[in-house]
């Protein structure tokens, strides 16, 4: 599944250059200093994982408590639909249960903490940029939470949303170096990639539910084999 995480990332990424690439492209970094430029994305970055790994680490466990219930294969079945029936349905069966603007004034706070961390050049502000930059809402973040929770535990939660984040880097990293570089076509035709890469992944994940044995890809459960095992050292 991490695999997955990657692909979802790399694929996501053009989306993510158009939702944050405006503070890739104001990111001070130092124009004339190769290295030091480098050392300035890098650090910008590690704070966008940061904030990735955290939110993956408490989707993590919040997925780990629910397969202690005995859930968490029906809940990578439900988590697999959902990410569906996010592309399939129109947007507007959305936007009438929409609840974003509650988070308004939350993101409000974000955006004003960016600003002024953006006029700075200090290496630590950048990593603040970062960090601060993981949590503006994004559709293809709250896809990756999904798979976070779908991965059952909290250490594979955070590396579930470590492997996305690193997906991302590649674009992101190009559009803090040559700016708006795609022009509106490729633009265009890539972005009509980023649905059927969620239909894969969410058919990856009812694959993973289902547990028809596969490896790697549709494993038998756990449960179901610490059972088998225990009856036969009964037996």
């Amino acid at each position: 599944m991490l695999l997955t995480a990657l692909l979802f990332g790399l694929l996501g990424s053009f989306h993510c250059v158009g939702m944050c690439g405006p503070i890739a492209f104001l990111l001070p970094v130092d124009r004339n200093n190769p290295v030091k430029r480098v050392l300035q994305v890098t650090t910008y970055h590690a704070g966008r994982l940061t904030t990735y790994a955290t939110i993956g680490l408490l989707f993590g466990f919040l997925g780990k408590r629910l397969d202690v219930f005995g859930y968490q294969q029906q809940l990578s079945i439900a988590i697999g639909l959902l990410m569906i029936l996010v592309v399939l349905l129109p947007s507007k069966v959305f936007q009438r249960y929409n609840g974003s603007r509650f988070m308004y004034q939350w993101v409000g706070k974000i955006k004003n903490a960016l600003g002024a961390q953006l006029k700075h050049k200090s290496m630590d502000r950048f990593f603040v940029i970062g960090f601060l930059n993981g949590f503006l809402p994004c559709g293809l973040v709250y896809m990756a939470v999904f798979g976070s929770v779908a991965a059952g535990n909290s250490l594979q939660g955070a590396l579930y949303m470590i492997f996305f984040g690193l997906g991302t880097i590649p674009l992101m990293t190009t559009a803090t170096y040559l700016g708006n570089f795609l022009n509106t076509s490729l633009k265009e035709r890539l972005l009509k990639a980023i649905p059927v890469a969620v239909i894969v992944i969410g058919a990856l994940f009812i694959l993973r539910g289902l547990g028809l044995g596969i490896p790697y890809i549709s494993p038998t459960p756990q449960v179901a084999v610490e059972k088998i095992t225990a009856q036969q050292v009964c037996h």
